[in-house]
């Protein structure tokens, strides 16, 4: 019988592969594997980008609660993952006695689980309400702030580059819909810099980043019935110096059909055809600036890394 409930999982998946060119989203990849996975990435040499934001976020502390005032706050991040980063931020605002309830944000009940027990352990008294959910759909449901309560939103990451330029506009000008005159954004950019390093960052040796990507054929496999080959599938990375564009593809090694019976849908690909998954765009700092200005927030400084490979670009409404 053909499944006529249609999850957001299997309708973006089915409006990708039916697209030209094809495409699956990124924010499919974190499953219960796809976590582990990320978690070995992180752990690369290559892979600097954790380590940049961690040495930013074990010292930017002061610097946000200054922005902040002495005003109470909700810290509502998005995309939390397992909370490795803002942990030092948590340390930092409740050594100098900061009022403010930790809102994570996370698609994966995984990554949810982790860092509950995170904060459970290490801050049993913070007050600790986490969404599960996309972000747009869980800024819904915190609805508007209330009185003199602040909201300082983190997007770490650098997951703003999941999103081409225009859309990362189009991005921020929705997340400025939230939030009210003093509000604070704090947004992770992965700067532009050598082609090389970048590359290697997203095509590790150890074979991680390939594995992770294709562990979201896998997925589509076990969670809707496909009968992807993972075999018959090839990472690839680019980057773009002019764009700042690294993108991701899974390229098919053969001529071959994928089904998905239980949906009643076929797939047919073609050898060296590729699927996009996965954009990381990358930016220059008057770019981000200008970006920030277009929508809607006044830029108020960058918080980089030692090596300037790193920002975190602060933004107030």
């Amino acid at each position: 019988m053909i499944n006529t409930q249609i999850s957001a999982f299997a309708a973006d998946v089915f409006e990708g592969l039916a697209s030209t060119p094809r495409r699956l989203s990124s924010k499919w990849f974190y499953d219960e594997r796809g976590d582990a996975l990320f978690q070995q990435i992180m752990g690369m040499p290559e892979y600097y980008l954790t380590d940049c934001e961690l040495e930013i976020f074990q010292t930017a502390g002061p610097e946000l609660l200054d922005a902040i005032g002495n005003r109470s706050f909700d810290l509502i991040e998005l995309g939390a993952g397992d909370g490795t980063k803002t942990q030092f931020l948590i340390e930092q605002f409740l050594a100098a006695g900061a009022n403010f309830t930790y809102r994570p944000i996370d698609i994966s009940a995984h990554a949810i689980e982790i860092l509950g027990n995170l904060i459970r352990r290490r801050w049993p008294t913070l007050p600790f309400k986490p969404v599960q959910d996309d972000y747009f759909s869980a800024l819904d449901r915190l609805g508007k702030s209330q009185g003199d309560h602040l909201r300082l939103v983190l997007f770490p990451g650098a997951n703003i580059g999941n999103f081409a330029p225009e859309e990362a506009v189009q991005f921020l000008r929705h997340l400025r819909k939230f939030l009210r005159e003093d509000d604070l954004l704090l947004v992770g950019f992965d700067l532009k810099k050598d082609p090389a390093i970048i590359l290697a960052a997203y095509n590790d040796p150890a074979g991680y980043t390939a594995a992770f990507n294709l562990n979201l054929l896998r997925r589509i496999n076990e969670e809707l019935g496909a009968d992807f080959r993972l075999d018959q599938w090839k990472h690839w990375e680019t980057y773009n110096p002019v764009s700042g564009a690294t993108r991701s593809y899974l390229v098919s090694l053969a001529d071959q059909s994928v089904r998905l019976p239980d949906y009643g849908r076929r797939f047919r690909f073609d050898v060296w055809e590729p699927i996009e998954v996965e954009i990381s765009q990358k930016y220059n700092r008057p770019e981000i600036e200008a970006m920030l200005q277009q929508a809607g927030f006044t830029f108020l400084r960058h918080l980089e890394d030692s090596r300037g490979y790193f920002s975190d670009a602060l933004a107030r409404v």
